[in-house]
């Protein structure tokens, strides 16, 4: 049974990366129905608004949505549509896989996993300035907000992923050494849901710095990784870096009913309608949908054509430092699709 997903081609190289990989999900034959929808600047102009109620309305319905980079307006009243859209799903998992597709980096056969807490932390926005003699803004305050709810939830998400994936550890990276109280209680949830995983997965805590250094040491010492919301945001970005950039970097975010699949990388509007943009991201993305909703021999198609084509070099796109434009790889996936 076809599945309808809401499709938000984004700002900048969004549409074209987006149109790109619905070709390639449609020649894979995938099946799936879009519901295309909009948000960022577009949005603005033709809504009045970054994030549409329409558009939220879609992603209610259809429960699963593909979502190309947006921008967020200044002063639309959003920190960021993204994180706008993961709070109102409560997408409390940022699941960022990093595989090594493009050879002759600095890593091979990097295969690593990082499953970031999407709704707690630092990032839920609660702080203010301090006024002192006459200086309204003499100091900020910020304030870390974890719950053990939260994490429990994510926790259990690391290690039920972990399993489901045939992967052998976890390894919780936190600062409880100085946030007694933030990240000791995090790190006590670890501790105690590992515990429950004893038979099936390893389980390891490190402080957070430490884990960044051994990432770019030793990142074959890691598997799955799983922390709060700043630290993930940060260090997903480090393990990008290991396999070339966030141009090869997927994301998902996963809510218990709802799920938004999107590009890691901007919008880029510096080369926006030139037909130069990686696709591979968003097109990566879309194989992780397809992995959510029950078609994996699709995904694994599509995958294994993507790796062909940047391995063997036939059409890379100018990030990977090949000639080709957007169009040219799209082309040549399909061409690849076994």
């Amino acid at each position: 049974m076809s599945r309808t997903i809401t499709v938000i081609p984004g700002d900048g190289i969004g549409p074209e990366v987006t149109g790109a990989v619905l070709r390639i999900l449609e020649a894979a034959d995938a099946d799936l129905e879009y519901d295309r929808r909009t948000a960022g600047i577009g949005a603005v102009a033709s809504h009045g608004n970054p994030l549409p109620q329409e558009t939220i309305d879609s992603i209610e319905v259809n429960g699963v949505a593909l979502k190309g980079p947006l921008t967020t307006p200044s002063g639309s009243g959003f920190r960021s549509i993204n994180v706008a859209i993961r709070k109102h799903f409560d997408l409390f998992a940022n699941v960022r896989p990093v595989r090594t597709m493009l050879p002759g980096g600095r890593y091979e056969d990097i295969d690593l996993v990082l499953i970031r807490e999407n709704t707690e932390g630092l990032y839920v926005g609660v702080e203010h300035f301090i006024g002192m003699d006459r200086d309204p803004k003499a100091a900020a305050e910020s304030v870390m907000i974890t719950t053990r709810y939260g994490s429990e939830r994510i926790v259990r998400f690391a290690f039920d992923y972990a399993v489901a994936n045939g992967r052998h550890k976890v390894t919780l990276a936190h600062k409880a050494n100085i946030l007694k109280h933030t990240q000791g209680l995090f790190l006590e949830v670890g501790k105690r849901m590992a515990e429950r995983y004893a038979d099936r997965v390893a389980f390891e805590d490190r402080i957070i710095d430490a884990t960044a250094m051994y990432l770019v040491l030793d990142p074959y010492r890691f598997d799955v990784l799983v922390m709060e919301n700043m630290f993930g945001d940060i260090l997903s970005d480090l393990m990008a870096g290991l396999v070339g950039g966030l141009g090869f970097a997927p994301a998902g975010n996963i809510g218990e009913g709802h799920a938004v699949f999107e590009a890691v990388h901007g919008s880029a509007p510096d080369i926006a309608g030139q037909g130069v943009a990686n696709p591979t991201g968003l097109l990566l993305s879309g194989c992780m949908l397809l992995d959510h909703v029950g078609q994996a021999e699709v995904a694994a198609r599509v995958r294994r054509a993507v790796s062909t084509v940047i391995g063997d070099g036939s059409a890379r796109t100018h990030d990977m430092g090949g000639t080709h434009g957007t169009a040219a790889f799209t082309d040549a996936v399909i061409g690849a699709l076994a």
